[in-house]
């Protein structure tokens, strides 16, 4: 079984869609970027430290991590804080293009943080010990300018408040999306080929 690493609905709806069975457990980790970090290694991190936090408690199974961000401008936006901060964010991405990356991650049924994990000496000859499986996806996203009214309305609805950059494409925001360059999916918030490429690549599926 596939354990997923978040309690994102949107990632669950899109493993569902794509009839990849899975099971849910939400990985508690610190999700702030480290100094000096590119937004592509800041996403592959976090997508690896989730898979190996749950991995931790479920050896036996592959675990799928992925974690989503928008950046602007080399400024990493994750979710906001609040309400002030998600119409900060709004106002950086009106009017322009700007990239959603998601890290995704797969770790095998052998290994966590680096080291080989205690198996049966039957496991071991059944298959072989794999590393963390890391990858990330990069879509272009067009967003219309944004008026002050509109901004505080979208904000008011509450939909920006559990979403990397404060957007949902998939909800109301796509009004405001013109043109996006890429995976659609990755938006939302996981690249599904990637990630059944990934899975089936690892055996997991």
């Amino acid at each position: 079984m596939i354990v997923l690493a978040s309690a994102s609905p949107r990632r669950q709806e899109l493993l569902r869609n794509a009839r990849i069975p899975f099971t849910v457990q939400a990985a508690d980790i610190n999700e702030t970027p480290l100094a000096g970090e590119s937004p592509r290694d800041c996403a592959e991190r976090l997508a690896r430290e989730k898979a190996l936090a749950v991995f931790r408690n479920r050896p036996r199974e592959y675990v799928l991590g992925a974690d989503t961000i928008v950046v602007v401008d080399d400024i990493i936006l994750g979710k906001p804080r609040d309400a002030e901060d998600a119409a900060r964010m709004l106002r950086l991405l009106s009017g322009r293009t700007h990239c959603v990356i998601t890290g995704v991650c797969v770790v095998g049924k052998k290994v966590a943080s680096g080291q080989w994990s205690v198996v049966s000496s039957a496991e071991d000859s059944s298959s072989e010990n794999r590393e963390p499986t890391t990858a990330s996806e990069t879509t272009l996203v067009t967003m219309c300018a944004l008026s002050d009214d509109e901004i505080r309305d979208y904000v008011a609805t509450g939909e920006p408040m559990d979403k990397a950059g404060a957007y949902a494409i998939q909800g109301m925001a796509s009004r405001w999306i013109p043109r996006i360059e890429g995976d659609y999916s990755n938006v939302v918030g996981l690249p599904v080929a990637r990630v059944y490429a990934m899975l089936r690549e690892e055996g997991a599926i």
